[in-house]
């Protein structure tokens, strides 16, 4: 068969509020078969996932990835993240795509300028509790007054569930002697951050120039997340701690995989993005006439901020 008539047709992209939110993947291999991703487990087992379906791929320990599979999961816009045992550590990351100058210079110019930064902040106190923030207020004011509601949504959230609760306490060294709240709370975050990432470089932006948090790799991840985290994953793990399992990591990934469905998350994130950064009162630049178009090429309008066209 000739080159000009391929096998396969060409690959076509899945706007982000279309993927199936996140999979985990332990104690296989990752490889590309018949044009889709495939995992090989230790008997030679072959489970197919769907070309461009999902938005993040979790890999655990014991998992190795073919650089095939790399390609393919940078060609989709599929987040790759390698990650310790049930989630306690995040090791690396590979971006599907990278941030788009464009958008980029568009938040590092909101985060750079005091003013606009300060009204970016504000309005994800207001999306995240419902209420316009105490007037004439710093950035690290309202940060510790986030702080303190936060707090006192975990003693609420944990009373409601019946759960004992005394600080919310993450260290990865010493998971295992951790309690179950925690340990459910931390594993459901893990979920909701891995899916955060994802949407945030399908949009276009950088993971780490973020607006309350800030100097770490994921910061603007945290910012996003923190909005969506009470009305998703954190419901989820107080439920499931309340339970008093012995092993509770995967029923939480499992719980959180369905609350992200049932929500709509990934419907909601980039057009959160865009409502968060668009407090700013600028307009974004315009992107370059040169600019680098994705990896497959779209002829076809979408209409959809999720996607990287």
């Amino acid at each position: 068969m000739s080159l000009s008539n391929p096998v396969l047709p060409p690959l076509k992209p899945i706007p982000i509020k279309e993927r199936l939110s996140i999979l985990y993947i332990e104690k296989g291999n990752l490889d590309v078969l018949d044009g889709a991703f495939v995992v090989v487990d230790k008997n030679g087992v072959r489970t197919h996932i769907p070309v461009g379906g999902v938005a993040c791929l979790m890999l655990e320990p014991g998992t190795r990835v073919s650089h095939a599979a790399c390609a393919l999961a940078a060609r989709v816009g599929t987040l790759l993240v390698w990650i310790g045992e049930a989630g306690v550590r995040l090791y690396s990351a590979g971006q599907p795509g990278g941030a788009r100058a464009d958008r980029l210079l568009y938040q590092a110019k909101l985060a750079l300028d005091a003013d606009l930064r300060l009204k970016v902040v504000r309005r994800m106190y207001a999306l995240r509790f419902g209420e316009e923030p105490p007037a004439r207020r710093s950035v690290d004011q309202l940060r510790g007054i986030e702080g303190a509601r936060v707090r006192e949504m975990y003693k609420r959230m944990a009373k409601k569930y019946g759960v004992e609760w005394r600080a919310r306490d993450y260290d990865p060294d010493t998971w295992d002697a951790s309690d179950v709240p925690n340990r459910c709370l931390s594993a459901a975050t893990a979920c909701l951050y891995g899916v955060t990432e994802a949407a945030v470089l399908a949009a276009g932006y950088a993971p780490a120039v973020g607006f309350i948090h800030t100097g770490k790799p994921l910061s603007f991840v945290y910012d996003v997340a923190d909005i969506y985290k009470f009305d998703t994953v954190v419901p989820v793990a107080f439920k499931i701690a309340a339970r008093k399992l012995v092993k509770v990591e995967q029923e939480v990934r499992l719980a959180c995989r369905n609350i992200f469905r049932e929500t709509k998350l990934l419907e909601r994130i980039v057009p959160g993005i865009e409502e968060m950064l668009a407090a700013g009162g600028i307009d974004p630049p315009a992107a370059p006439e040169d600019v680098v178009l994705p990896a497959i090429p779209n002829p076809e309008g979408m209409g959809d901020a999720g996607h990287r066209a």
